[in-house]
């Protein structure tokens, strides 16, 4: 995907900038000072394009901010956003070296900062007064579409032609790339961590094995999974629980492996991965269970009721719908609006990694269900889950960056990694969180087939 692979300069532009270098260097450590604090205060390092560091006096810095270019502070708040700040690091105007995820928390001391208006405005006349001319050849603002606006030519939002694109936009990257840092399941969604101390193998199984209790499922039952990804839990649930599964992605490099994995599993007779949009499905035959993992997020207020009335019709009278999917924090709606509209959250992933994804209160989710027939069971939030999840994925991808930029190039690897480290610092303090909801079809009687307790999910 040319959108994501463009090279990434790490050093400054060779031609010079008309500026004088010490004064430079004099307005970048008054704004990090007006923007942090001393560097007394700080745990975090900056080293400047000249090498010049800041420290903190008497502990060892968390990690370290390497501001590669004069201009690199006036291109991020000149004017301020979400946005701004990562394609700053995309182009490689600062790196990040250590904690990735601490660093990503910045955001929220600058955003803070910037909710002053005129605590912003006294930055003004120095942002202006850095190097406009310093940014790197094909940097951001001469790149290819990005984003939604890549996806200009699918028509409106939530087509079908348009999700399409959208789901190719993330998962084409290379099932090479993903499978660098995924568990060997390679399950794209939270994880599940009992003590906390599991290894991501052992809490992707956990959170499949959690899935199906859930679901109750039983040997013969028809199950469907809605974005089913690389198959891992349809066959889970085929294979330990002896069910008829279908998984439904719009991805064909994720079917193709999915189809090679069951295939080398000996599932073929009792589980299966289409490519189809989940509202093409006939409904002649409904099914017994639905599940859908990670797919909630993409689906988009507006069609939240054809997504559950799909859903709803999918399944049989008694049958059960498990869904699990990030949702809108607390935190986040804490916001306040002058300050959501000056800094923009979530446009940096709405533009490099989920366009059109769009997150909504729990609440606002179980209305539109309980509106199409569903009766809500269970609710559980696993917020916590996925801050250890993300938190595994990026050191798995660290660890294996030099693979990673071989196979998908720098630009990708490095919105991979700000994007789960933001995820992360977001699930960790509220700004999101992971709603897995369990949802029944009534039977006419209005008697349901549940247990009384949820005592046999502990069994």
């Amino acid at each position: 995907m040319t959108q994501h692979t463009r090279t990434v300069e790490s050093r400054p532009a060779a031609e010079a900038v008309p500026h004088d270098a010490n004064q430079a260097v004099a307005i970048t450590r008054s704004l990090l000072r007006d923007l942090f604090g001393p560097p007394e205060q700080r745990d975090f390092a900056v080293r400047l394009w000249d090498g010049s560091r800041e420290t903190p006096p008497e502990r060892a810095p968390r990690y370290t901010i390497a501001l590669n270019r004069p201009g690199a502070l006036r291109r991020i708040f000149l004017p301020p956003s979400e946005l701004a700040l990562g394609e700053a690091y995309l182009d490689g105007d600062f790196d990040i070296e250590g904690e990735i995820e601490a660093a990503v928390g910045l955001a929220n001391v600058v955003s803070a900062r910037l909710g002053s208006p005129l605590g912003y405005a006294a930055l003004i006349p120095r942002l202006r007064a850095l190097p406009v001319d310093d940014a790197p050849a094909g940097a951001t603002a001469g790149s290819a579409p990005r984003g939604r606006a890549a996806l200009a030519g699918f028509g409106a939002r939530h087509t079908r032609r348009r999700d399409a694109a959208a789901i190719r936009y993330h998962y084409d990257v290379g099932n090479d790339f993903y499978a660098l840092w995924l568990d060997q399941r390679m399950v794209y969604s939270c994880a599940y961590f009992p003590t906390g101390a599991e290894d991501l193998d052992t809490a992707q199984e956990a959170k499949l094995e959690h899935i199906c209790r859930k679901l109750r499922l039983r040997p013969g039952e028809r199950l469907l999974d809605i974005g089913c990804g690389w198959g891992g839990l349809v066959r889970y649930a085929a294979e330990r629980y002896g069910v008829e599964a279908l998984g439904v992605t719009l991805s064909e490099p994720q079917a193709a492996l999915a189809r090679e994995r069951i295939a080398a599993a000996g599932l073929t007779d009792r589980c299966r991965v289409e490519v189809r949009d989940y509202r093409d499905l006939p409904r002649n035959r409904p099914f017994d269970k639905i599940v859908s993992v990670g797919m909630f997020e993409h689906v988009g207020r507006s069609h939240l009721y054809t997504y559950f009335n799909t859903a709803y019709h999918l399944l049989r009278p008694g049958g059960l719908f498990l869904n699990h999917g990030i949702a809108e924090g607390p935190a986040q709606r804490g916001m306040s609006l002058p300050l959501r509209l000056l800094w923009r959250p979530g446009s940096f992933v709405a533009t490099y990694v989920f366009p059109d994804g769009e997150l909504i209160p729990p609440g606002e989710a179980l209305r539109y269900a309980e509106m199409v027939g569903f009766e809500t069971r269970d609710v559980e939030n696993l917020r916590e889950h996925y801050t250890l999840t993300l938190r595994q994925w990026v050191r798995r991808l660290e660890a294996h960056r030099e693979e990673a930029v071989r196979i998908a190039g720098e630009r990708t690897y490095r919105v991979w990694r700000l994007y789960m480290a933001g995820a992360a610092q977001s699930f960790a303090t509220g700004g999101n969180s992971l709603i897995q909801a369990l949802f029944t079809k009534l039977h006419g009687d209005g008697t349901i087939e549940l247990p009384p307790t949820r005592a046999d999910l502990y069994a």
